[in-house]
């Protein structure tokens, strides 16, 4: 009948970041700060990143917070905001991907060149 439409999951861009990274900031209102990746929202192609873009929040009493108040959290970052840091290098760079003879696919520093532990 008609042509079938992709999911939403197929047309996903790949992230360059992943839970456990430590990354720096291009640009916003923590430009130029470092931090580790806490979470990664693929669907909004987001990254909570530890102790950056700290922003309050009001919070009702509840069980699990009997007190409430104002809370502060990290909110997500647009991942083309982050680049990920080099420890080696102390600086951020861009990140390439290759398959090793093992078949075994990893992620290197385009700066250093070195493979990236995930």
């Amino acid at each position: 009948m008609g042509t079938q439409m992709n999911s939403n999951k197929d047309n996903r861009k790949k992230i360059h970041v992943k839970k456990g990274d430590t990354v720096y900031v291009v640009s916003g209102k923590e430009k130029g700060k470092t931090g580790k990746v806490i979470k990664v929202l693929r669907d909004r192609n987001r990254a909570i990143v530890e102790k950056l873009n700290i922003v309050k929040r009001h919070q009702r009493p509840t069980q699990a917070s009997p007190a409430g108040g104002i809370i502060e959290k990290e909110a997500p970052i647009h991942i083309s905001n982050l680049m990920l840091y080099d420890q080696g290098e102390a600086s951020p760079t861009r990140i390439g991907r290759k398959v090793l003879s093992t078949g075994e696919k990893v992620r290197y520093s385009k700066k250093s060149g070195e493979e990236i532990s995930s």
